[in-house]
């Protein structure tokens, strides 16, 4: 599948794996445009020669930083789905506001996307990531809440306040509307 292919890190050495690492720190506090190849070279303790060998270009670290966030992200999120009492797709706001790795400024993959231009190779991972946990939440909906008459719209309406949550997480201080939004998508899911 395409798609799993876009989210998959690749193999890392350590050094990239420490070139990564710190690009991904950078990337996300800084931006992407922001940080240029010097800086990450230079934080790696690296030479930007070592970064082009282990990457290739800048354009294949920013994709690999989104893989990366993704794979770490998602084992996190179904370690929690699995000790979740249903409805399950409330689990995935709590995974946003107590995740171990930070959110403060926001969605990493709304960021990106608002950054890079729509034909950057990075942009097919913040679709794949996307379209992964909107297809997540469709399935949790399904199972979890099989009284629904219309599971699938109800799944895009917690899909679209999950969102519009975390985007806010970026730009507002604290978790009111994270909590607003896991209260809105708390009803939809209620039974009726």
């Amino acid at each position: 599948m395409r798609e799993a292919a876009e989210l998959t890190v690749p193999e890392l050495t350590p050094g990239a794996r420490r070139i990564l690492d710190v690009a991904s720190e950078l990337f996300y506090r800084r931006g992407i445009h922001a940080v240029g190849v010097d800086t990450i070279a230079a934080e790696s303790g690296i030479t930007k020669r070592t970064l082009y060998d282990r990457f290739g270009s800048k354009d294949h670290l920013v994709a690999a930083y989104l893989q990366a966030r993704h794979a770490s992200w998602w084992a996190r999120l179904q370690e929690r789905l699995a000790a979740a009492p249903p409805p399950r797709a409330l689990a995935v706001f709590d995974a946003y506001v107590d995740d171990a790795v930070a959110t403060d400024r926001g969605c990493a993959f709304l960021n990106a996307a608002g950054e890079l231009p729509s034909d950057h190779s990075a942009q097919d991972v913040v679709r794949a990531h996307k379209r992964a946990v909107r297809r997540l939440l469709a399935d949790l909906v399904a199972q979890d809440c099989p009284d629904l008459a219309d599971a699938a719209a109800v799944a895009d309406e917690v899909f679209l306040l999950l969102e519009g949550a975390i985007a806010h997480r970026g730009i507002d201080d604290g978790d009111a509307l994270m909590s607003r939004a896991r209260e809105a998508a708390e009803r939809l899911l209620a039974p009726r």
